[in-house]
């Protein structure tokens, strides 16, 4: 690994520390029960449809959608469910702005968060078609 992509590395690992810790850092503190926070996001899918609408400016149109499975997945000393998704979102009315991969986390059992992948998070996952993206409404 070479000095920048520890210090990508590291960068990631920063943000997911800090989208964690700025909502959900009481419930840890209060119930530390790692078997309920890492509950199996069993709606993952819907979860993450929904979530969409909040992620993207115009969620309608988009082309070549892919999920993984959610994986326990540890970074640093935190370990959480994630799953991995590809798609292609619209840049404009007329372009679309290029496949992008995101990691989504969840906390007990709920979708928490996304974070842009730079390379290591979905390294290896196995994407299968999610053609419920492609398909959301305005």
């Amino acid at each position: 690994m070479t000095g920048r992509d520890a210090l990508r590395a590291g960068f990631v690992f920063g943000l997911m520390l800090l989208g964690g810790c700025g909502h959900h850092h009481a419930f840890e503190a209060d119930n530390g029960n790692e078997a309920e926070i890492n509950a199996y996001p069993a709606n993952y899918k819907s979860d993450i449809l929904a979530a969409m609408h909040s992620y993207l400016n115009d969620p309608t149109g988009i082309r070549d959608a892919a999920i993984s499975q959610p994986v326990l997945k540890s970074t640093g000393t935190v370990t959480r469910y994630m799953l991995c998704l590809q798609f292609n979102p619209k840049k404009n009315a007329h372009e679309y702005a290029g496949v992008k991969e995101v990691a989504a986390f969840f906390l007990v059992g709920r979708f928490d968060h996304f974070v842009e992948t730079l390379h290591d998070e979905c390294a290896g996952a196995a994407y299968t078609p999610f053609p419920e993206l492609q398909k959301l409404p305005p």
